[in-house]
C-alpha cells in the first residue's frame, strides 16, 4: 500500500468550481501521473479538458478519485475489482431511481383511475 492514510486524515476540500490535477493530487494523496492512469482505468472520471489539454476536476471528480483511493489502497481492491464495484454501485443507485419511479407512476395511475370511477 503505497500510502495508508485513510480518507479522514485527508484535508477538507474546498468550496471551488474547478481543481487543477495538483491540487487533487494534494487534496487526495495521489500523484499526479496516477490521477492520469485512474482516468484510463475508471470512466466515471472525465475531468474538464480545456487549453493546452490541462484537466480541471470539479468536487464530484475529487470525491470519485477519494473512493477510488480508498478502494485500491485501503480495501485492497485491485484496479477491475474497484471498476466492478463503482459500476455495481450506479447500476444500484439506478435500479433504487427506478423502482421510485414505477411506485410514483403507480400512485398517479391509481389517482387517475379514481377519478374515472366516479
Amino acid at each position: 500500500m503505497l500510502d495508508p492514510r485513510s480518507n479522514q486524515e485527508l484535508p477538507q476540500i474546498p468550496a471551488k468550481r474547478y481543481f487543477t490535477i495538483g491540487e487533487v493530487s494534494e487534496l487526495c494523496s495521489v500523484k499526479p501521473h496516477v490521477l492520469r492512469y485512474w482516468e484510463q482505468e475508471f470512466p466515471q472520471l472525465k475531468p474538464v479538458k480545456r487549453r493546452g489539454n490541462r484537466r480541471y476536476y470539479q468536487r464530484h471528480d475529487v470525491l470519485m478519485i477519494r473512493q477510488i483511493r480508498s478502494l485500491l489502497h485501503e480495501q485492497g481492491f485491485t484496479i477491475l475489482g474497484a471498476r466492478q464495484h463503482l459500476e455495481g454501485e450506479k447500476s444500484q443507485d439506478d435500479a433504487s431511481r427506478s423502482q421510485q419511479l414505477v411506485k410514483q407512476i403507480r400512485l398517479e395511475l391509481e389517482d387517475v383511475l379514481q377519478l374515472l370511477r366516479r
